[in-house]
């Protein structure tokens, strides 16, 4: 779903993805996981613990600017509608 709050730039709803990967070292296999979005961009774990899976990415095409946020800050600030 995009939204257009301007003419140059673009609101679009993405997902968290969790990844849980696997390491081999010296006969010990270690896991891991951790949260990206769209273009391999990583998200911390305890921002995705605060706020949760949706995010929102803010594209300003004027100043070349890229956002990513929280879909429950956005809400607070007024970005999107609820």
């Amino acid at each position: 779903m995009e939204q257009t709050l301007s003419k140059k730039i673009r609101v679009r709803e993405v997902e968290v993805r969790r990844i849980i990967g696997k390491k081999n070292v010296k006969n010990k296999t270690y896991s891991y996981e951790y949260y990206t979005l769209s273009l391999n961009l990583y998200v911390p774990r305890n921002i995705v613990e605060r706020y949760g899976y949706e995010f929102v990415v803010i594209r300003d095409e004027d100043k070349g600017i890229i956002t990513l946020m929280p879909k429950k800050l956005a809400e607070e600030q007024g970005i999107i509608s609820k």
